[in-house]
């Protein structure tokens, strides 16, 4: 069996939601579904992170104002933000056969939700590009190790290449897939 799913793994700053940005828009036309992350700026200093969906939908993942027991380094994350934000994307039940996910990270699989999710939607006939963390246990080590998966490794060397090259890629794949 070929593989049927992408994930775009670099060093934080390489240009992996850049990439992942540019492939919506050239595959716009597939209309798919699924969300970005960016930064959260004030005064020139990230702050936390803000989802945006494909459809316009925004949420906040984490952020510096954000208490409780959900942290990584000087970010508190919204769990329960974000598990809204999923459902009300319904990403597994949209007709879309491409999903978008930026990013699987530390933040991200502290919500059994994602988690589960990212599971079912790589078992379903859709096909998922993904944005992982280059290192990580859990959900990121056994995504890499997923036969479905093609792993891309973004370099500031192969960045300004990948958006056609992997754009081709998934046409391919999704052609593919709507044969079987």
């Amino acid at each position: 069996m070929k593989k049927r799913h992408l994930l775009i793994t670099g060093l934080p700053g390489t240009g992996k939601t850049t990439l992942m940005r540019k492939l919506t828009i050239r595959l716009a036309g597939l209309n798919p579904v699924g969300f970005l992350t960016e930064e959260i700026r004030e005064g020139g200093l990230r702050q936390g992170f803000r989802l945006l969906s494909l459809d316009g939908k925004e949420g906040t993942l984490a952020h510096v104002g954000i208490h409780g027991r959900n942290r990584v380094g000087r970010y508190g994350v919204d769990v329960k933000g974000f598990e809204t934000f999923l459902a009300d994307l319904d990403l597994e039940n949209s007709g879309a056969a491409l999903v978008f996910i930026d990013e699987i990270g530390k933040m991200e699989s502290m919500s059994p939700l994602f988690t589960s999710l990212v599971r079912r939607l790589l078992a379903s006939r859709k096909t998922v590009v993904a944005t992982v963390a280059l290192k990580g246990g859990g959900l990121i080590a056994e995504l890499k190790e997923n036969p479905d998966c093609e792993i891309r490794e973004v370099t500031p060397a192969n960045r300004e290449s990948l958006p056609d090259e992997l754009a081709r890629w998934l046409l391919r794949v999704l052609e593919t897939q709507n044969k079987m």
